[in-house]
């Protein structure tokens, strides 16, 4: 396994939609478990393929960072089917490292997965979970999570960024 390098905000790549993945390859299985190691490496829940260069519907979550592997989840060309309830919390994302600002997003989400078999699964995850699949399916869409403020508030947030990467 490897650690990747992460695009960090500004990246081109991190703005494309995803390409749908087809048959499920070993070269596959090799970029998930080098993303999950880089996810824990950058101590993050989670982590998409765009986010590290690859414009592939995947991304990989693990709400124990490392924990308990059972805990893992990968999303294969992942959509959202249904949001329940509003959550508030802090939000980071490792292609933005050092910005964390608080986000609403729903308190539960269900969505619709494929499997590496090429079936389909419907997973619903609550709070941290929730969050997590919004966030991974937003990079997977090319939206970064600081996209949902004002104009005004993203460019404070960028400039931030901005000072502290040159620091």
């Amino acid at each position: 396994m490897a650690v990747l390098p992460v695009l960090t905000w500004g990246d081109p790549r991190l703005k494309q939609n995803s390409q749908d993945i087809g048959e499920w390859t070993p070269e596959l299985e090799k970029l998930v478990a080098d993303m999950f190691e880089t996810s824990l490496f950058e101590e993050g829940v989670g982590l998409a393929a765009p986010q590290v260069g690859v414009n592939l519907n995947l991304a990989v979550i693990d709400c124990s960072c490392g924990e308990d592997p059972d805990q893992r989840i990968i999303l294969i060309n992942p959509e959202i089917i249904r949001e329940e309830g509003v959550q508030s919390g802090s939000e980071g994302c490792l292609s933005i490292p050092g910005i964390r600002e608080e986000l609403e997003r729903p308190q539960k989400v269900t969505i619709r997965n494929r499997t590496r078999d090429g079936g389909w699964q419907e997973l619903t995850g609550e709070d941290l979970m929730a969050r997590a699949f919004c966030h991974e399916i937003d990079h997977l869409r090319g939206r970064l999570f600081v996209e949902y403020f004002g104009p005004v508030k993203r460019q404070f947030l960028q400039r931030k960024y901005q000072k502290q990467t040159k620091g």
